[in-house]
């Protein structure tokens, strides 16, 4: 992890980084879904599972895979005292993610843009998670403010 993140100058167009890898457990699932109201036999339901899904284990709904990935891009210390906001974007989700699923992120630096503002930036961002089989599971298109290196006065 570093110690401080990337100001807007320092982020360059085309560069990668890559998480580390973080396995969904049962409790991350089931926490979630109790947590932000997912309350659906897909996410609860067991015997509902095993009888009716295609998957025949726990899924986790797509928010949990987008905010793990975002823990994750965390962790990097890429936005670190450095990210200012968290501007939205585009999410597609593109394959279940199951308990006992490992994930990571390839984040890459797609667009950058100035501000009328001296201390920020725009950064646009593609987050690619994913999985153990290296299956994108969750594309994004993130932006974020970005601080600016001090400007002298």
């Amino acid at each position: 992890m570093q110690g401080q993140g990337l100001r807007f100058e320092q982020h360059e167009i085309g560069a990668t980084y890559r998480t580390l890898a973080r396995t969904v457990s049962e409790t991350d699932i089931v926490t979630f879904v109790n947590l932000c109201g997912f309350t659906e036999p897909l996410f609860m339901d067991m015997e509902y599972v095993a009888r009716e899904s295609i998957f025949k284990r726990r899924a986790a709904p797509g928010a949990l895979t987008f905010a793990l990935s975002e823990g994750l891009i965390i962790q990097t210390g890429l936005i670190h005292g450095t990210g200012m906001a968290y501007l939205g974007g585009e999410i597609r989700v593109m394959a279940p993610v199951l308990e006992g699923d490992t994930l990571h992120v390839d984040v890459e630096v797609i667009d950058k843009r100035e501000t009328k503002k001296p201390d920020r930036g725009i950064v646009t961002y593609r987050h690619r998670v994913r999985n153990q089989r290296d299956e994108i599971v969750l594309e994004a298109r993130v932006q974020r403010m970005i601080r600016r290196a001090a400007v002298a006065s």
